[in-house]
């Protein structure tokens, strides 16, 4: 293939074309393995693994709200003229979320997936372009996959981040315990504080060193099967792009 028709390609790839990967004969493929369950948590990839989840809420936010509009609006002015743009625009914006979560996968889950082929526009013209891109099945399933993936990007953002929080909050206690018997009344973190029927006072304060170094125990387990557990949300989002956007 000559310099010239590359860069075609590359030009059209910004409108949802093939992309790098994306020429033919290009496959889905994994540029990276996951570490061991001991490293994980302490790895680069984990961290990369948890930016695609927590960096994912906004791009799903704006994807779902884009696809709902476009749809809502084109199906609602179907019976007149601007219905068809709108539902043609709907397929380009899927295209172009498409790419994104594309390039996210890449770099972010270790994942190549080629894009799909450019939009083939048979007729000349406006119209042309159109009925073209009514036509093309990688913008509608680009569409989906914003629609059907934006209730799990929302519960895989809240598991993820309330597991890492919980797990090196714990786990780092007894560097931060001394915060609570010097600023507080609290002698130690408190579990609860609570009164019985019979009016007897009922407190329990991690503070005894045993429990200090349990908590941090538990925490560190946290923390190890946060790893896991951010593991296998993103298998959730590799096989919905392997299904939706490869090309």
């Amino acid at each position: 293939m000559s310099s010239i028709q590359h860069a075609q390609d590359r030009d059209r790839d910004a409108f949802g074309g093939y992309g790098r990967d994306g020429y033919p004969g290009a496959r889905v493929r994994r540029t990276e393995q996951p570490p061991a369950f001991w490293r994980a948590p302490f790895s680069a990839h984990h961290y990369r693994e948890l930016g695609f989840l927590l960096t994912g809420l906004p791009v799903a936010v704006a994807g779902f709200s884009v696809a709902i509009t476009l749809f809502a609006l084109g199906v609602g002015t179907f019976v007149t003229v601007l219905g068809l743009p709108m539902l043609a625009g709907l397929t380009a914006a899927g295209r172009g979320f498409g790419r994104l979560e594309r390039a996210r996968a890449r770099g972010m889950l270790a994942l190549d997936v080629p894009g799909p082929a450019p939009v083939r526009q048979v007729r000349p013209g406006g119209w042309g372009a159109i009925t073209a891109r009514l036509a093309d099945a990688a913008g509608w399933k680009g569409a989906l996959y914003q629609v059907l993936m934006f209730p799990w990007a929302v519960f895989a953002f809240s598991v993820s981040l309330v597991f890492l929080v919980l797990g090196w909050a714990m786990a780092l206690y007894p560097v931060y315990h001394w915060v609570f018997p010097t600023y507080t009344s609290w002698h130690g973190y408190r579990v609860f504080d609570f009164r019985d029927s019979d009016n007897v006072r009922h407190v329990y304060d991690v503070q005894g060193v045993w429990q200090i170094a349990g908590v941090s125990l538990a925490g560190l387990l946290i923390v190890l099967l946060t790893a896991q557990l951010v593991r296998g949300l993103t298998k959730v989002h590799r096989v919905a792009v392997r299904g939706l956007l490869a090309g």
